[in-house]
């Protein structure tokens, strides 16, 4: 029986041990991970169009235009407000005849209506509602315009992490090279095969390769915010842009094809407000002609000297105006607005010839980047294969005593010198690539749509 209950305590005392066990485990956090989000550039670009908050303040804007039209047309449709109106007299006015003193008018006096009115013929007013609707249409122009200038923004910024992850790759592998050879020559020098100036130029050039490593690092971190910022995120988010450059040397080899203007904002917002100015001028015009308006009121009054409401009598009267305005003079104001809107037709005009001949300028040259910028990438895609064998062979002359450190350094210049010079091609056909797609109007890139 002691036994039993021994046994019994010892079970008590394991099970109350294991509860705070459980317990801290059981409170212990999960653990979350630590990956970046990895956007693709199609991924980032819908994030802007949806989180920025330059492309929010535009639609906000639309719905701003759109109820400003609505209080436009508003006019159309008759105006009725309802009044009330309490006099009370503190001293009534008097009359003297015959060399009597009387009093007119009662001490209360209480008047209440409705009244309603609209425009008949207003030919002014009929000509601003389609300047209102024009309106509207330059705001969603606008809208459409701030969503390029997005893309363009946002497509630079993916490519500028793509470029700085390349460079990175490149210093580091420069970084890593000039390890290794450190590490050959330091075994030959312990052996006296080699002397101190070779032992102290490796020593050297790792010191050298660092810092390109440190400042590759810290670009992609900019470059990463630079990204965030533009897409609306907390700066403490955690992303990686997918793939490399590489990825997209298949747009390099496609057909180049410049566009043109059709489709371009700034060109479509010109002829929006040239039309707008058009319309201007026609409202301008239409102030020299007549104007009809009607109006209809219906009031009740009563006057009494108590305040016995259930005793007063109520007086309906209701009246109808129908009002006609025919303008005659206003000191030339009207005809200068009209000459004034006629300047402002002329200026327009001047400034969309001047603003398509820089846009077709801007095109041009990006086209011709874009040329420039394939032939450059053809040039070191080729020297690359044959810079990084004559890096291979000045290591191997250097580890069987046929060749020197400065052999080396020369080939593992002229290698990381091709390999940059492809990655800056690749990246700068893209940028070209981006700021055309924004000049001939296009939302999405080609770029984004072939990766």
């Amino acid at each position: 029986m002691k036994l039993k209950n021994l046994f019994f305590t010892l079970l008590v005392l394991v099970g109350i041990a294991a509860v705070p066990a459980m317990a801290q485990e059981n409170s212990e956090p999960v653990a979350t991970s630590s990956e970046p989000l990895v956007l693709t550039l199609q991924q980032a670009l819908e994030i802007a169009l949806s989180e920025n908050p330059t492309v929010q303040i535009a639609d906000k804007t639309i719905e701003t235009k759109k109820y400003a039209k609505k209080g436009t047309y508003a006019s159309l449709w008759p105006e009725i407000s309802a009044s009330a109106t309490y006099q009370r007299y503190i001293k009534k006015q008097t009359f003297h005849i015959m060399g009597q003193t009387m009093e007119v008018g009662t001490a209360n006096n209480y008047s209440g209506g409705v009244s309603a009115a609209m425009p008949v013929v207003n030919a002014q007013l009929w000509k601003s509602l389609k300047l209102s609707s024009m309106d509207v249409e330059l705001a969603v122009e606008q809208a459409r315009s701030s969503r390029i200038d997005m893309v363009e923004q946002v497509s630079k910024a993916f490519y500028q992490v793509l470029l700085a992850k390349d460079s990175y790759d490149v210093y580091k592998r420069v970084y890593d090279n000039a390890v290794n050879n450190h590490k050959i020559v330091e075994k030959r020098y312990s052996l006296g095969q080699v002397s101190e100036y070779d032992f102290i130029r490796s020593q050297v050039s790792v010191a050298n390769a660092e810092p390109n490593v440190f400042n590759a690092e810290n670009s992609i971190v900019l470059a990463l915010w630079q990204l965030k910022a533009l897409l609306g995120m907390d700066l403490n988010i955690d992303i990686d842009c997918a793939g490399r450059l590489a990825d997209y040397e298949a747009a390099l080899t496609t057909q180049i094809e410049m566009g043109d203007l059709s489709n371009n904002s700034t060109m479509q917002q010109l002829d929006i407000q040239e039309r707008m100015l058009e319309q201007a001028l026609k409202v301008k015009r239409a102030a020299n002609i007549p104007s009809l308006a009607l109006s209809v009121n219906y009031n009740f009054t009563a006057m009494d000297e108590s305040y016995k409401f259930s005793q007063y009598k109520w007086n309906p009267y209701s009246v109808a105006v129908l009002n006609l305005s025919v303008p005659i003079f206003s000191g030339g104001k009207r005809r200068a607005e009209v000459k004034q809107a006629k300047l402002d037709l002329q200026n327009i005009e001047l400034q969309r010839e001047n603003v398509e001949r820089q846009l077709h300028t801007a095109l041009m040259s990006y086209y011709s980047n874009m040329q420039t910028n394939v032939k450059q990438y053809h040039a070191s895609s080729q020297t690359i294969s044959q810079a990084k064998r004559g890096y291979d062979i000045a290591v191997k002359r250097y580890e069987v005593g046929g060749g020197t450190l400065v052999d080396i350094d020369n080939s593992q210049l002229a290698y990381t010198q091709a390999e940059l010079s492809r990655s800056a091609a690749i990246y700068d056909y893209l940028v070209n690539l981006a700021s055309m797609d924004k000049i001939i109007g296009n939302t999405n890139t080609t770029a984004s749509k072939e990766n």
